[in-house]
């Protein structure tokens, strides 16, 4: 083999190795860099319901103002559970050999010296081999008991409602031109809906979902304030400073809502919260401020995304996005 094609060899995988190496870059030029970031009340650290538009869930925050719930607080661990439980051949083996010692301290003290000592150790080396008989059985019946709790968890009822299939919907439902038709699909198919939601809050959602994304591609921080969280746009504002320290912008333009369903909704604290599904396209590329050279993403191209958003709103109150997350 010539060093030509050996050399036309190395370039060759030098520009498929870039290429691998820049896919995941690509995935992050959008607002929020493709991670789940924002609150959802409590439900913050909870997987969202999956749907239909979704239904793998969606990614766990990665910045959230919410602090995580201590281990403690969660669930007792395993752990500390099996060692609270009382077991029974733990507190025989214990009792016998709290038997035996006294027995053996109340030779020497009688006068049996050694000999009552070499004889305590060898009734401990026998209780010993009874203690290893006995674990040796009860991890026999143990084992045997484990197959038949499996069978009777097996014929046990299950609770099918949150992979009950969705409804088959018309084309043009499916197609979706605003978010009416996928969301009331998804709300009929048992999801953990709290309350209803009006056409116009569907509404809204779209009108969010273009809002937000045209304001961050403007820098428009004064907008972001008014259509997100004060935790969503002080992200939102880290993002744009992180862009311009390297003298690039995020851009973003024609964003279509495709399909879209509702996850969640909810109330807690007198605060209405709402989790959607979205997958739509935009035109997103980050592009340097000075020439508008593309760095990642395509100035051209559309390019479809799976999100789930979450928005809250006071009682009476306008929504506002609160959590960003990328499906799974």
């Amino acid at each position: 083999m010539s060093l030509i094609s050996l050399a036309r060899r190395g370039r060759a995988v030098a520009l498929v190795a870039g290429a691998l190496m820049l896919v995941p870059v690509l995935a992050e030029a959008r607002p929020g860099g493709g991670k789940g970031f924002g609150s959802r009340g409590s439900r913050t650290t909870q997987q969202v319901a999956p749907t239909q538009t979704a239904p793998t869930g969606a990614a766990p925050m990665q910045r959230t103002a919410t602090p995580a719930p201590s281990a403690s607080a969660a669930a007792p661990g395993a752990a500390a559970a099996q060692a609270a439980r009382p077991s029974f051949a733990r507190n025989m083996m214990m009792g016998i050999g709290a038997g035996l010692l006294g027995a053996g301290l109340f030779g020497l003290l009688s006068g049996a010296g050694f000999g009552g000592l070499a004889g305590m150790l060898g009734m401990l080396f026998q209780v010993a081999l009874i203690g290893g008989l006995i674990w040796l059985a009860l991890r026999f019946f143990r084992r045997r008991a484990q197959p038949q709790q499996q069978f009777a968890a097996a014929g046990a009822p299950l609770d099918r409602a949150p992979y009950q299939p969705q409804q088959e919907q018309p084309q043009a439902a499916q197609r979706m031109g605003g978010m009416m038709g996928g969301m009331g699909a998804a709300t009929a198919a048992a999801k953990p809906v709290e309350f209803e939601l009006a056409p116009a809050d569907y509404g809204s959602f779209e009108r969010l979902l273009n809002d937000v994304q045209i304001a961050y591609s403007n820098e428009d921080l004064a907008t972001l304030r008014q259509l997100a969280t004060p935790e969503m746009a002080g992200y939102f504002a880290e993002d744009i400073a992180e862009n311009a320290s390297k003298g690039l912008v995020d851009r973003v333009a024609d964003v279509k809502l495709l399909q879209g369903d509702l996850a969640e909704s909810w109330r807690e604290a007198g605060v209405e919260y709402a989790t959607v599904a979205m997958r739509f396209s935009s035109l997103n590329a980050l592009v340097e401020r000075e020439g508008g050279r593309v760095v990642e993403g395509h100035a051209t191209i559309p390019r479809e995304v799976t999100e789930l958003w979450t928005f809250l709103r006071p009682r009476g109150g306008q929504w506002q996005v609160s959590a960003i997350q990328p499906a799974e």
